[in-house]
């Protein structure tokens, strides 16, 4: 039996898509959707919780979650390959984005996120995507200061009488000759459940739209068990073991492709709820994920570098949270508390061109880096006022971080040790660093004729990560002295992000509109940069990568607009704009997405559906360039133009059980690129690289459900 689970979140319409009503087919318990339903969060609304399925045909076979997700008004994606594409929420990425994977945080293993959580991320494992835009809770963990995406997983859902369900999918993509299967099996009675769910994908390379083969291959597999017991209709105990391989995987851009990436997670679930009772809820979880991560520039290419090159990587993490909901009236407080402790080692190994694999320790570039913090929080909101809702959140997190083998010397003749990095570039060989970070937020919103006004107000604080406290890659070139290393600082201050959001929402009959502006003020914002004697940096080499706190104002607004036209037919338009100045240095800041907008039209029928989408991308003249810039970080490759791709999409429900989906991504076979990029992965040349996108891929999928 399904547990009664009490909802303390509360969505935001971004005129994505729209529930198909009056759909006879629909009615029936069964799971038609491929894809998980996304949730996007931003402010409390006057409505009762909404729920809006993204329209997920609309994208293909998503290589992973992050080109789900780049359909959300103001999410955008880092590309560097077919795989392992990083989110962007407002403008904030990396460490800035807490991303949960079913309750359980998973760090990837490469220190330039080939990996990031999405590459772990098998959508069809996933029943639930949670978007919260900016730092509108404290539940999940420190930081968030740009938002949080939950993947959610929910208990077997059993009609009566029913003991068995589940559905298969099978899918392809040509251009990269894409190939996908999954299946999602559940057994169980009203005392326990078993879910079983694994996944496979294959892909090539894809051509851009200029018919250039970028390198995106890769091959991935996943699989999830999930034994619950559910004792009465109160409780929940649930074991969760999942595993994830990727193989053979492929970075256009990158000087290093991963022969092999795996990610093993164990998670344990204790949940009970009432909604009738004082004590509302009780939630328990425990998770333990485990990253290996393999990079090389001679397995999987031709070598052209004058020696082979190896980066083994682990991340392995801990961690857990504990809360509870008090009801009183109206009146709803979670308290509780959550841990996490994550070690990460990486390691540049280097050997001769005609030897066999490189043994040699050339760099100890995570050196044992470790960060533990340590959380408690009270977050509370009124539930029952039709015109007027509150709720504010406050969390006290201790921070601390420390590098085990930051003193272990590399083989390589002439080669420094971190803790000599840390003190050629920032004068301190002292790694050790104590944090205490009060974060919290306050909202109000009161409705206003036909729609409400709303504000938010925010203190959300981040600390330092793995890369930017610690990284150690030691890289000079002998015959010219150019010194082109990337190295941590351990001094940094966190980040402190202060911030005002207002907006107003709007919905009447077939109409609905919504529009939200912000404006955040960060405190020692930490700025990837390069070395130029700066404040802080000893040395004006004008070539290494170095991390230093710099103050900087981002500023954004986004709007959406729905109507529908017919019973059948809806129409949305959404914008997002973002803007980021670092006014220590009086630059702008890299990596700062363009105006965007998407429109779409669907026609949703009993049995056919069917839609068209326009993505859109203004120039970004915005760039934080090297060299071209006298102070510039060199983070954005180029400025870039404009661009416009239409994708159409259709789907027919064939049986009560069945379902096939066909359709076109980039119509026009336009070439283009998203203005957001990644550093390189060469062991030798951390400059960024822009990835161009697919060209026309056509895609079909069938899905069979019982």
């Amino acid at each position: 039996m399904k547990l009664n689970k009490l909802t303390l979140a509360v969505a935001v319409l971004t005129a994505t898509g729209h529930v198909c009503a009056g759909d006879n087919l629909a009615d029936q318990n069964i799971r038609y959707t491929t894809l998980p339903t996304l949730v996007v969060e931003g402010q409390l609304q006057t409505a009762d919780e909404q729920r809006l399925t993204l329209d997920e045909a609309g994208q293909g076979v998503p290589a992973d979650a992050a080109d789900l997700l780049r359909q959300v008004n103001g999410v955008e994606a880092i590309r560097m390959g077919g795989r392992g594409l990083d989110p962007i929420i407002r403008g904030q990425s990396q460490t800035q984005l807490n991303v949960l994977m079913d309750g359980a945080y998973i760090h990837g293993g490469c220190p330039n996120r080939m990996d990031p959580p999405t590459t772990y991320s098998s959508l069809e494992s996933y029943d639930r995507i949670t978007v919260i835009k900016g730092a509108a809770s404290v539940l999940y963990g420190a930081g968030g200061s740009g938002g949080t995406i939950l993947f959610e997983r929910s208990a077997p859902d059993f009609a009566e009488g029913e003991n068995l369900k589940g559905h298969a999918v099978s899918g392809y993509k040509t251009n990269s000759e894409t190939t996908e299967l999954s299946a999602d099996l559940a057994a169980g009675t009203g005392q326990g459940y078993l879910r079983v769910i694994g996944g496979y994908q294959d892909a090539g390379n894809y051509d851009d739209g200029d018919g250039n083969e970028t390198r995106s291959a890769f091959t991935s597999k996943s699989g999830n068990l999930m034994l619950g017991l559910t004792p009465d209709e109160f409780q929940r105990f649930e074991v969760n073991l999942e595993t994830n391989r990727e193989d053979d995987t492929l970075y256009a851009g990158a000087g290093m492709d991963s022969p092999e990436s795996e990610a093993d997670t164990t998670r344990l679930l204790y949940e009970y709820a009432d909604p009738d009772g004082r004590v509302s809820a009780v939630t328990a979880r425990f998770y333990k994920s485990s990253v290996d991560h393999l990079m090389d520039n001679y397995s999987l290419r031709e070598l052209t570098a004058p020696m082979k090159m190896a980066a083994p990587s682990t991340s392995d993490t801990t961690g857990g949270r504990i809360s509870t909901d008090l009801r009183n009236g109206e009146q709803l407080l979670t308290l509780g508390l959550d841990y996490q402790r994550n070690e990460r080692n990486a390691e540049r190994l280097s050997g001769p061109a005609d030897g066999g694999d490189p043994a040699m320790l050339q760099s100890v570039m995570w050196p044992g880096a470790e960060l533990e913090q340590s959380g408690v929080f009270g977050q509370w909101q009124t539930t029952g006022n039709a015109d007027r809702l509150w709720k504010a959140g406050v969390r006290l997190d201790r921070i601390h971080a420390s590098a085990s083998r930051a003193d272990e010397q590399p083989a390589v003749a002439m080669t420094p040790t971190p803790s000599m990095l840390y003190t050629r570039y920032y004068g301190t060989a002292d790694t050790d660093a104590e944090e205490t970070n009060l974060g919290g937020f306050a909202q109000v919103e009161q409705r206003a004729g036909n729609g409400s006004l709303y504000a938010i107000l925010s203190r959300s604080v981040r600390t330092a990560d793995a890369n930017e406290r610690y990284i150690a890659s030691f890289s000079r070139n002998m015959m010219t002295g150019v010194d082109s290393s990337w190295v941590g600082n351990p001094e940094l201050n966190p980040e402190q992000h202060h911030q005002l959001e207002l907006g107003y929402r709007y919905a009447v009959d077939d109409l609905s509109a919504s529009l939200s502006v912000y404006q955040s003020r960060v405190t020692d914002y930490i700025l990837r940069d390069l070395a130029r004697g700066q404040e802080g940096v000893l040395m004006d080499n004008g070539t290494a990568t170095v991390y230093r706190n710099v103050d900087v104002i981002i500023r954004g607004a986004e709007a959406g607009v729905g109507y529908q036209l017919t019973d059948h037919l809806n129409t949305a338009l959404d914008v997002s704009w973002v803007h980021k100045d670092n006014v220590t240095d009086h630059r702008v800041v890299a990596q700062t997405p363009p105006l965007s907008a998407t429109l779409r039209m669907d026609y949703r029928g009993d049995r056919w559906e069917s839609g068209t989408l326009i993505t859109m991308n203004a120039d970004q003249n915005r760039a934080d360039l090297y060299p071209g810039e006298d102070l510039g970080s060199g983070q954005d490759v180029q400025e870039t133009a404009g661009w416009a791709v239409m994708s159409l999409y259709g789907r027919y429900r064939i049986t009560r059980y069945a379902q096939a989906e066909l359709g076109v991504d980039n119509l026009f076979d336009r070439t283009y690129a998203y203005h957001v990029n990644r550093a390189n992965a060469d062991p030798f040349n951390p400059q960024a690289v822009l990835v161009n996108e697919p060209g026309r891929v056509i895609w079909g999928r069938l899905s069979v459900s019982f």
